[in-house]
């Protein structure tokens, strides 16, 4: 058994990938900007950086970018809690690992937003921390968040795994000398993951996986 498992969230504890894909596409309309899906996988969950981006130059002044934002974040809040979130086999497997290795989530997302996912769950319980995006300077694909884990953990790289979505949290686990196993959704199936340990259909069978390394 691995020493420790490292989560992401979005996209692999919650089913979350796709309601920050409509905030954001209806954000950036008032914009001007047709943020298509292609281009959001693109720049957001490959290249880990801002569509707003998308916004030309000098078009809008910076504080209305600014009140984009916080309704781009509004609008993903309401769509939270409107719905459930999880993946159907996630708190299972979380539960099936809980003693038989560390666990902690490692995640982009700011701490209001990982809480509101989180919220009337237990399953924040069954890990040691939580690193949101307030945690580290640099986000993913870098690999400060998952070498900050190792650093509060007190463990070797090579003795523990993550999981993840993403190209853009697989070159971060990777970059951090981590084993990564990807477990695509909806947005990310087609994208390219050279480097994982394994992709996965669900987190149903990693902790069979996790158990065999």
């Amino acid at each position: 058994m691995v020493d420790a498992v490292l989560w992401d969230n979005d996209g692999v504890l919650a089913d979350t990938e796709g309601l920050y894909y409509r905030a954001t596409r209806t954000m950036l309309a008032r914009a001007g900007v047709d943020l298509t899906l292609e281009a959001y996988i693109e720049i957001s969950l490959r290249q880990g950086r801002s569509t707003f981006d998308l916004i030309p130059d000098k078009s809008l002044p910076e504080e209305e970018i600014a009140g984009l934002r916080r309704d781009r974040d509004a609008l993903y809040e309401d769509l939270i809690r409107a719905q459930g979130c999880f993946f159907p086999h996630a708190p299972r497997a979380v539960r099936d690992l809980h003693g038989k290795a560390r666990m902690a989530v490692v995640t982009s997302t700011p701490r209001r937003h990982f809480d509101l996912i989180h919220a009337g769950r237990e399953l924040t319980g069954f890990f040691e921390f939580t690193l949101t995006r307030e945690d580290y300077r640099n986000a993913k694909p870098h690999p400060e968040p998952y070498q900050a884990a190792l650093r509060r953990m007190g463990l070797r790289a090579e003795r523990c795994i993550a999981v993840e979505d993403s190209e853009r949290g697989l070159a971060s686990a990777l970059a951090a000398g981590l084993r990564c196993v990807v477990v695509p959704h909806e947005l990310t199936r087609q994208c390219a993951f050279n480097g994982a340990l394994a992709i996965l259909p669900s987190v149903a069978s990693l902790p069979e996986l996790a158990a065999s390394l």
